[in-house]
């Protein structure tokens, strides 16, 4: 049984007003392009026909109401939590006995990446399968992503945020429970499995953080996979994560006057981080993008979403060893990908481990009924 305490919990409903869909048309159309890159790939990053496509999509064809409906669908609210009102999506599942679910995105995510389980997870019963793996849903959108307010103060780290997210459920009336994340989000749900607040049954992660503190002298192959990809995250693929890691401010000025800037920003990690076969169109539609890319732009979010890495900045991919039970899901074009050796050495009760044989980075967006057979299987255990 769960309940809900309607001072503190207040309902939330998305309405852009039609003035800064106009604007941004406007923003659009002005775009001033900088020269076309010198080579012929995406080594110096977004090619410019390919944002020219995007924001020519983006201005003429694309429907932010219909994905303020399909968003308004969803009961949505507002809670102020350590002095920050937590935007999040909260879906009861109809079955009893359902097992209450938080799940976290990470950037450039946002709860656009897990609209399409929510129905799995809550009704598998319509989605073919089983009523015994029904889910209660949240999501929150993470401080200064979205909808949730915008830190005003330094200290939102990933332990703050699990904190957070800890009250939250406790909030709702949950007294048993279990937390799914990968990029960020699996930073803060490894946070809480550090933490293990009360009614913490275990979690699920499809990012994981199972680096030895101190790397083998002689590598596998997959283990040196798992370093080379690492240094692809930190190297070739880093420019965004560093620049936001150092100066969130710097690029919230650079992208806050510019909607193309903002799609270029997070077009390019859709290009680089999912499975697809060489266009990032191939594994996220276009309006997919837009939707994730829209929200940011709307809420004006590119700074105060970026100083996540700032607050995190002494982060890695070392792991903590968890002790409680922990499921994972390995993706195979993941950056970084780890090996299962690290991940059964860091996660000491490791209740299942699973490798999808597609999907990238941002699993929930890319293969969202992958995702959800993961965690009907990965958690069921948790059920007992």
């Amino acid at each position: 049984m769960t309940t809900t305490t309607p001072t503190l919990v207040r309902p939330f409903t998305v309405s852009i007003p039609e003035s800064e869909l106009g604007d941004l048309r406007q923003r659009l159309a002005r775009t001033r392009w900088p020269d076309a890159e010198t080579v012929g790939d995406w080594s110096q990053g977004v090619r410019r026909a390919n944002a020219e496509a995007l924001v020519d999509h983006w201005e003429n064809r694309y429907d932010w109401r219909r994905f303020e409906t399909e968003l308004n669908r969803f009961p949505q609210f507002l809670t102020e939590i350590d002095g920050l009102d937590i935007h999040f999506l909260h879906v009861r599942s109809r079955n009893p006995g359902a097992m209450p679910l938080i799940l976290t995105h990470g950037w450039p995510g946002s709860i656009v990446e897990f609209l399409k389980l929510i129905g799995p997870l809550t009704d598998p019963v319509a989605y073919g399968a089983d009523a015994a793996d029904s889910f209660d849903v949240v999501i929150p959108s993470l401080p200064g992503f979205g909808f949730s307010g915008k830190p005003r103060e330094t200290g939102w780290t990933t332990t703050r945020i699990a904190a957070a997210w800890a009250e939250l459920m406790k909030r709702l009336g949950y007294s048993r429970w279990a937390a799914q994340g990968g990029d960020w989000g699996a930073a803060v749900t490894t946070a809480l499995g550090v933490m293990q607040p009360a009614g913490l049954l275990g979690i699920h992660l499809n990012s994981q953080f199972a680096f030895p503190a101190r790397m083998p002298d002689t590598l596998s192959p997959e283990e040196r996979h798992a370093v080379d990809s690492l240094a692809l995250y930190t190297g070739e693929l880093g420019g965004s994560n560093h620049l936001q890691a150092t100066k969130p401010e710097t690029v919230g000025f650079a992208l806050a006057d510019s909607p193309a800037g903002q799609a270029a920003w997070i077009y390019e990690k859709f290009q680089s981080k999912t499975d697809n076969q060489g266009l990032a169109e191939y594994a996220l539609s276009v309006d997919d993008m837009l939707d994730a890319i829209s929200l940011y732009w709307f809420t004006n979010s590119a700074a105060s979403a970026g100083r996540i890495y700032w607050e995190n900045r002494s982060s890695s991919f070392v792991g903590p060893e968890l002790t409680l039970p922990v499921a994972v899901t390995v993706f195979p074009r993941d950056i970084p990908r780890l090996p299962r050796s690290w991940i059964e050495n860091t996660y000491r009760n490791l209740i299942h481990y699973g490798e999808a044989d597609k999907g990238g980075h941002f699993a929930a967006f890319e293969q969202p009924d992958l995702l959800v057979g993961e965690l009907r299987t990965g958690l069921r255990a948790l059920r007992s």
